[in-house]
């Protein structure tokens, strides 16, 4: 008679996905976050910064599967998108903090490390001009091998011009790996990588959830710069652009009313020693009204 084969599954790894499971359904964020290349001492400091925000865990595959299959029916396509995403070396977060300031928490957690050989320049590897610490000897053909120029001041080493010595997208070499070291210069920065993540709530899946906080503070800071030119000349009245408005419409019916009546522009006296060049009071511009101006070319693509 035969018997039918069974898959014996521990008690262990069935509290596991009980808890996973718990995790899911209750919470609010789900997020999957690359740990590549983390030592065991640095993933358990992040761990402890994260702990009052969220629950790390660091499951196998297959358990994390089962967990995710238990979900709610009504969003399965986005689960499903979710666990596409999962692949080596990766941790599961669950918070009830959105998941945009979740991906911005692991960022501010990230920490400088020192380059290894074979790794992948981020950046062009700048070394600076300068005096180091470094003594004079052996290190002074090692600063050679990498093309920096090097003099004694003061009993110790000085860069004489500063050098890109590893350019952006090179693998490091590892002369380079060693002089930075010996240079305490980090170009790398250790931590969790955000990768995707899944809100509970809204029941909606983010493939990209990899912020970068600089990059978006810069664009900030370029469509403020265009705001008011943009709204003055779509003609948006408030009190931040009334002024220029009006500054505008005077200068404009000054240049009306010479042409109307054959008024010669007003020019502007020879520049002398004593006498500096000016603009006609009637044409000077303020600041604002030159942002304005500036603007146009902005506004006229909507």
């Amino acid at each position: 008679m035969a018997t039918k084969n069974t898959t014996h599954v521990s008690e262990g790894k069935k509290k596991t996905v009980k808890e996973l499971s718990d995790l899911i359904k209750n919470k609010k964020t789900i997020l999957i976050a690359s740990i590549k290349n983390i030592p065991a001492s640095q993933f358990q400091e992040i761990g402890k910064k994260l702990r009052k925000t969220a629950v790390v865990k660091v499951p196998k595959k297959n358990l994390i599967f089962r967990a995710l299959d238990s979900a709610d029916s009504s969003s399965k396509e986005e689960i499903e998108k979710l666990k596409a995403k999962i692949g080596d070396s990766f941790a599961i977060l669950f918070s009830d903090s959105d998941a945009f300031e979740l991906a911005g928490e692991l960022l501010k957690n990230r920490s400088p490390s020192k380059a290894k050989p074979g790794q992948i320049a981020p950046e062009d590897i700048e070394i600076q001009a300068g005096p180091t610490d470094l003594l004079p000897g052996p290190a002074i053909s090692e600063l050679g091998s990498v093309g920096l120029q090097v003099q004694i001041e003061g009993g110790k080493i000085s860069i004489k011009e500063s050098k890109v010595i590893v350019k952006k997208g090179d693998a490091i070499k590892p002369n380079a790996a060693d002089i930075m070291s010996k240079l305490d210069i980090k170009p790398f920065s250790i931590g969790f990588i955000p990768l995707c993540a899944y809100d509970n709530e809204t029941k909606a899946f983010y493939a990209e959830i990899n912020i970068d906080p600089e990059g978006t503070l810069n664009d900030l800071k370029y469509a403020f710069g265009k705001a008011l030119p943009f709204a003055v000349n779509i003609g948006y009245i408030s009190e931040d652009t009334i002024k220029v408005m009006i500054g505008k419409a005077e200068r404009h019916a000054n240049k009306i009313n010479r042409i109307m009546t054959g008024e010669p522009e007003p020019e502007a006296p020879a520049a002398t020693e004593e006498t500096p060049t000016e603009t006609p009071k009637e044409e000077t511009k303020s600041k604002e009204e030159e942002q304005a101006d500036a603007g146009a070319g902005l506004a006229s693509l909507f």
